[in-house]
């Protein structure tokens, strides 16, 4: 409104120091309006972040009630989307929330939805709106540093999302008893090593869910078990301590994969399979 009546209220003389005045006047304005912005920006952003570190830190507490919730719903966090904890070393020579926001942009590209933290020397990521934990971990994996990435099971919401966050964390202090594991790895693949730590929830699921379903089927299937891993894994060894036929030794260790999800010949699920004899024998007695 200004420069359109300068025209009319000055003389040519004085019209185009006041046109230029104006203009200097117009940018510190522009200038200064989008600093106010920036800083409001800057804020939200700062105050975001801190609210989504307490979230995370809440799952991580199993700390997840009705101000949590709030708090993600603030954030634009639906309740109910299943979803996944991943863990694993806070990247090296990049500032964190540089590394966060990378998260953040690859979780969206993958159509997913992300809360992200750092405690410590760890990377936390809760990965939403997921169908399979390990496929959603495998897109963010290389955002980690080098060492361990692990990934809790699935969650039917943020409400027991503690329950993937509590595996994840424990697989994650276990990880160095298996320094060849793949990146990332499901958390219940370190079963053996997180009950060796003195994990009662892998020690309780070793012995409920490998070694207790072989005890009630039949006495054959535990006998046949200890046999074979005293044998070295010979299928012809086993049948001679048990006296029979090698293909009845291999008949029982199907079995023994068919009732507890457990391959007695790989050697992974082997060693989950004698931590669970071990486990169970002990508690038995």
């Amino acid at each position: 409104m200004v420069e359109a009546n300068i025209d009319h209220l000055l003389g040519p003389e004085d019209a185009a120091d006041v046109h230029e005045a104006i203009g200097r006047y117009a940018r510190e304005v522009a200038f200064a309006t989008a600093e106010v912005y920036a800083r409001a920006a800057e804020q939200r952003g700062a105050w975001d972040a801190r609210l989504e570190a307490l979230v995370v830190d809440a799952v991580l507490r199993a700390e997840t009630d009705e101000v949590v919730l709030s708090r993600a719903s603030a954030l634009g966090w639906d309740a109910d989307l299943p979803l996944c904890a991943v863990l694993g070393h806070a990247p090296d020579g990049v500032r964190l929330d540089a590394a966060m926001e990378e998260v953040r942009r690859r979780g969206r590209a993958h159509d997913l939805h992300t809360l992200c933290a750092v405690q410590g020397d760890r990377l936390v990521a809760l990965l939403g709106g997921i169908e399979d934990p390990l496929e959603a971990a495998e897109s963010i994996a290389d955002l980690f540093a080098d060492g361990p990435v692990v990934v809790g099971p699935m969650a039917a919401g943020l409400a027991t999302a503690a329950e993937s966050a509590r595996a994840a964390l424990s697989a994650y202090r276990a990880a160095p008893g298996w320094p060849d594991a793949p990146r990332p790895a499901r958390s219940q693949s370190f079963l053996p090593e997180r009950a060796l730590a003195g994990d009662a929830w892998a020690h309780r699921y070793l012995i409920e869910h490998l070694y207790r379903p072989l005890v009630e089927a039949r006495s054959t299937l535990i006998e046949t078990l200890a046999a074979y891993f005293a044998a070295g894994g010979g299928l012809e060894a086993t049948g001679r301590t048990l006296f029979v036929h090698p293909n009845t030794v291999r008949y029982r260790l199907k079995q023994v994969a068919e009732l507890t999800g457990f391959l007695p010949t790989d050697s992974r699920d082997a060693l989950a399979l004698q931590v669970a004899l071990i486990l169970g024998r002990q508690q038995d007695h």
